[in-house]
């Protein structure tokens, strides 16, 4: 699997300082139309008319704003939620029958699932300790899923071995596994040589960043390097304030130099994206990526609390997968459903031109590490 080091343009949005992962910020919700660039990126990737893409995006919409909602409603037999496209509804996993009513009075469907969320959590938890730092070359990752009440364990496809049965049975330890044949190519960051475009740069590492939040911009852990990084033209624009890789994969940067933060995602010539929250976007969602190598490309939200194995002992914890195709320089990028900011671009598998994976580092995490304010328009 591969890092993406790269540059974007940062956004502004507005969000409660320290806001917990997963939850979200209501400014703009009720705005989430595409602009020029994203909106043909989206309608090319999933094949849809602009009529179709919009109804898409206000479904979407509409389910992210109902997840606080029916999680409450749900209560302790709350067992993970998904969005399902074909439906266009949230759904909510249920490990028991007493709320069911109460769940489906809210205007998401409900499903019955082997686990309480916070069980299986613990269980995918158990599974990191397990794991260690000595996995398989051959295991992408792993997942918990809410649906088999079980963690998924990933092998590369025509990969499995005693080695990968004796790793499984380690983790089995901790409760039901699951093993599912993926992709032949492995994780890895991406990581590009310095390059003209509209990147930052730190030593010889181009990123993008990602989002802009009051006194700088965040992006990608392992884009973090001591001292000073330099804009697309070359001069001083900030210096990393800290950053953490492997484990997680985020980092800020503190601007100054005369550069300031503008709440936008560079749209690459076709008009530039407004972000107005951080509403976090349920599995099944669509989600888009811009990044200063492959500009706009779209795809799914397709898991959540993976963890991710880049090689060499380095695991990424807590990731969001996607569909979306990414490349070296991409790293540190904005991910975006409607204009609700989702998270940037930590690494994945393949290209944009035979396709791929990618996996990104939830932004709501990163705001409550650091205890910073996304700028909002």
């Amino acid at each position: 699997m591969k890092v993406f080091l790269t540059a974007v343009l940062a956004v502004s949005a507005i969000s409660v300082p320290g806001q917990l992962a997963g939850q979200a910020v209501a400014t703009g919700i009720d705005k989430p139309l595409t602009v020029a660039g994203q909106a043909e990126a989206m309608q090319k990737d999933f094949g849809l008319t602009e009529q179709q893409m919009n109804a898409r995006l206000k479904s979407e919409t509409d389910a992210a704003k109902l997840l606080p909602t029916a999680q409450k409603a749900a209560g302790a037999e709350f067992g993970g939620a998904w969005y399902d496209a074909a439906k266009q509804k949230l759904v909510v996993g249920l490990a028991g029958s007493s709320r069911v009513a109460a769940v489906q009075a809210t205007g998401v469907e409900t499903v019955a699932v082997p686990k309480t969320a916070a069980v299986l959590a613990k269980q995918k938890d158990a599974v990191d300790k397990l794991a260690g730092k000595a996995v398989p070359a051959a295991v992408s990752g792993w997942s918990a899923d809410p649906k088999t009440g079980s963690v998924v364990i990933n092998v590369q496809a025509g990969k499995r071995s005693q080695a990968i049965d004796a790793f499984v049975a380690k983790v089995g330890k901790a409760g039901a596994v699951t093993v599912r044949e993926v992709a032949s190519q492995a994780p890895q960051t991406f990581a590009a040589g310095t390059v003209g475009g509209d990147p930052y740069y730190v030593s010889n590492i181009r990123c993008s960043i990602g989002f802009s939040v009051h006194g700088g911009y965040v992006t990608a852990g392992h884009c973090g390097r001591s001292g000073r990084v330099r804009g697309w033209d070359g001069s001083d624009q900030g210096d990393f304030r800290a950053w953490s890789f492997p484990g997680n994969d985020y980092a800020w940067v503190a601007t100054g130099y005369g550069w300031w933060t503008v709440p936008v995602v560079l749209g690459w010539g076709s008009g530039d994206k407004l972000v107005r929250g951080s509403w976090e976007a349920p599995i099944g969602s669509s989600v888009c990526r811009s990044g200063s190598t492959t500009h706009w490309h779209c795809g799914n939200v397709t898991g959540k609390n993976e963890t991710v194995n880049y090689g060499n002992g380095q695991l990424f914890y807590g990731a969001t997968k996607t569909s979306v195709c990414a490349e070296g320089g991409d790293s540190g990028g904005s991910f975006i459903t409607g204009d609700q900011a989702q998270g940037v671009t930590s690494g994945g598998w393949g290209n944009c031109s035979s396709g791929g994976e990618t996996w990104f580092q939830p932004v709501n995490e990163i705001l409550q590490a650091y205890g910073l304010t996304l700028h909002t328009a």
